[in-house]
């Protein structure tokens, strides 16, 4: 497999085919964010009854009616508490266990360059197999650095830009974590205006959909996938 750079694209061509895509697969985009959403807050509201978090909130709401002082205390004191780290491990893991289902979106796009059928089965390409151990590993590394870095400015944007094509490199050519973030520099370096304006897009528009009404970020809320496959399929071609 060699990942070579084409001509510069527009803009305009990047943002189209992105919107394309999305558009072909709706029907996906809501069956992914009800799944999502659906594991989420029952994993969520199922850890948090079983490690007492919602008496925790209770007793720091009563602790913010009496001043911000003592609120900021409390929030310190049960920041420290077994339960809190607990749920906290449960929360992550919620989340690095629900990441690979954004991969199935990859397989999806690619059937529709092949022109073959989308299966709902597709949507699950990323759990299949020991691959899966290899997407949540990734990811669980990407979101412990973002969390590191989540308190300034400019690094989490960045940590963003350089791990952007990590996930589909991984996918498509099986490429490992640090070689794959080589790739994605080199085609920043490149192509680091079209990359920022159409990351910028993506996060607008995938939560527009939850301000506008809420029903709406349903379609909206996995669109982050559609402009990533967009760019990863503009900036780099494959070739057995």
């Amino acid at each position: 497999m060699q990942n070579k750079y084409p001509q510069k694209p527009g803009i305009d061509f990047i943002l189209k085919q992105a919107f394309f895509y999305w558009n072909k697969t709706l029907i996906f985009q809501l069956v992914f964010s009800i799944i999502y959403f659906a594991v989420f807050f029952t994993s969520i509201f199922f850890f948090a009854s079983k490690y007492g978090i919602w008496e925790q909130n209770q007793a720091l709401m009563e602790a913010f009616q009496e001043s911000t002082q003592a609120y900021l205390q409390k929030a310190a004191e049960l920041g420290t508490t077994e339960n809190s780290r607990y749920f906290s491990y449960a929360f992550l893991g919620t989340i690095v266990f629900l990441y690979p289902l954004n991969l199935g979106f990859f397989k999806i796009f690619k059937k529709i360059d092949l022109n073959e059928k989308i299966e709902l089965g597709d949507l699950f390409a990323g759990y299949s197999g020991i691959n899966f151990f290899k997407y949540i590993g990734y990811f669980l590394f990407w979101i412990l650095i973002y969390l590191m870095i989540a308190q300034t400015i400019i690094l989490p944007f960045l940590w963003v830009m350089i791990t952007l094509f990590v996930a589909p490199l991984m996918f498509f050519t099986d490429k490992r974590i640090f070689e794959a973030m080589s790739l994605n520099f080199k085609a920043l370096r490149m192509f680091f205006l079209e990359v920022s304006v159409c990351m910028i897009v993506a996060l607008l528009f995938k939560y527009v959909g939850f301000m506008l009404f809420f029903v709406g970020g349903l379609f909206t809320f996995p669109f982050w996938n559609a402009m990533i496959y967009s760019l990863y399929k503009t900036i780099f071609t494959e070739k057995n």
